[in-house]
């Protein structure tokens, strides 16, 4: 480790929060103004700790009988031998050490879109917020054309857009450095419009050809897509953190489903959102072929024959029961 040195106050997760050079050995560390490395932490001592060479070229930092000690790995030591990697605890104070020959990763490269910022995505984030909830008002609407719903519904959920998104604007200033509230309502007008458009493009296939199990179990993809939401939100604010993102949303993705999948089975006693396809559209949108009669009446003897089955079978039990 070649000098000159540098300081370095990590936070809890390793990001860098400053950054002092210091050109010689030793480096006195504590909260007193005579040390060379001054600590603002009420927990450290007025002299903590001594930063020096060893006898193979690497360096050693020395506590200097400090009452909360030096932490290294969860344990208090006295002495700790430095890489460029080692990491203590001094106090409540992460602090790591580094000299000027430390090999530095490559320049990473710069995916952020710099010229969608700003009003525009906001603007269209507010625009597909807006049209989600016209959407909606009209799929469930029964009755004559009442402006007022209409108004009520957009005007809720912008100001619930707006909440969301200033939520997530708030942790990328804190952890990302700029706020982005443009894109994050971006983030979530797109995944408002995919969750009704798979809404309605499911309720219509499922009707359509008689795929009864894109009902039954569309919720999961309902999930996949709030996941979906929240990763793009995730990576707006940490765009170079791709893998454990993607892993993160996997879990929750599991995590949801399976929820549902408890929900259902407590409710009903099925995995199934529904018992049976509650899709009722034009008998035009309908593609799969006519079931005759006869079709229809050996399905409901089938029907009968295990319900009387089912029934012979309670009574038996009942009556061994009651001889009990």
């Amino acid at each position: 480790m070649k000098a000159p040195y540098f300081i370095e106050t990590l936070t809890c997760n390793g990001e860098v929060l400053q950054r002092q050079q210091l050109n010689c050995l030793p480096i006195r560390l504590g909260r007193a103004y005579d040390n060379d490395f001054i600590l603002d932490d009420a927990h450290t001592g007025l002299r903590h700790a001594v930063i020096d060479g060893h006898s193979d070229a690497q360096l050693i930092l020395r506590d200097l009988g400090s009452q909360n000690g030096t932490i290294h790995r969860g344990k208090r030591h006295s002495t700790v031998l430095l890489s460029g990697d080692t990491v203590v605890r001094l106090g409540h104070t992460n602090l790591r050490v580094r000299g000027a020959d430390f090999p530095m990763p490559p320049e990473l490269t710069d995916t952020t879109m710099h010229g969608w910022e700003g009003a525009a995505p906001a603007s269209a984030g507010l625009v597909l917020v807006a049209l989600f909830a016209t959407l909606t008002a009209w799929l469930d609407d029964t009755e004559s054309f009442p402006i007022i719903r209409y108004v009520l519904a957009i005007a809720s959920a912008l100001g619930a857009a707006l909440v969301w998104s200033g939520l997530w604007a708030a942790g990328n200033r804190l952890f990302g450095g700029r706020a982005r509230l443009g894109r994050h309502l971006f983030i979530l007008g797109c995944g408002l419009i995919a969750i009704q458009v798979w809404k309605i493009f499911s309720a219509t296939i499922a009707y359509a050809y008689s795929l009864e199990w894109l009902t039954r179990y569309g919720n999961h993809l309902l999930v996949a897509i709030v996941c979906g939401v929240i990763l793009f939100h995730l990576r707006t604010i940490k765009p170079h953190h791709l893998r454990p993102l993607v892993l993160a949303s996997l879990v929750f993705l599991g995590l949801g489903s399976a929820l549902i999948l408890l929900l259902n089975l407590q409710r009903t006693g099925r995995l199934s959102d529904e018992l049976y396809m509650a899709v009722i559209l034009p008998p035009a949108v309908r593609q799969s072929r006519d079931h005759t009669v006869e079709e229809f009446m050996r399905s409901a003897g089938k029907l009968k024959a295990g319900a009387d089955a089912a029934r012979a079978k309670s009574i038996k039990s009942d009556a061994a029961f009651g001889d009990d």
